[in-house]
């Protein structure tokens, strides 16, 4: 699935399940939400924070496709096609960075 298509599905999931978007600043609020559950299970279970035991069940993949869920809800209701958005942003990371990290001595 690409991206485009995953905005389409999320789309027909809301118009079936979901019944509407939340507004925009409660899906950015939900978008922050999520981005700190990520934040936490990798705080924990990849940098020097202890894991706590009820922590150890969550699934980053699935925190992690909330994240992406909630982006999707967000180019929906304001118009944004994704696909095309990603794909500018990837070439012009390509054409700008093309080298830099190539001969960046930190990461030899």
């Amino acid at each position: 699935m690409d991206i485009q298509d995953a905005q389409v599905a999320v789309d027909d999931w809301i118009k079936e399940h979901g019944v509407r978007y939340f507004n925009e600043l409660t899906n950015m609020a939900q978008l922050t939400e999520e981005v700190g559950e990520v934040a936490r299970i990798i705080a924990r279970r990849y940098g020097e924070q202890s894991e706590k035991e009820s922590d150890k069940a969550k699934d980053l993949g699935e925190e992690l496709a909330d994240v992406v869920f909630v982006v999707l809800c967000l180019a929906n209701q304001t118009g944004i096609n994704l696909q095309e958005a990603f794909d500018k942003k990837l070439n012009l990371k390509t054409q700008r960075d093309k080298d830099r990290h190539k001969n960046n001595e930190k990461l030899q």
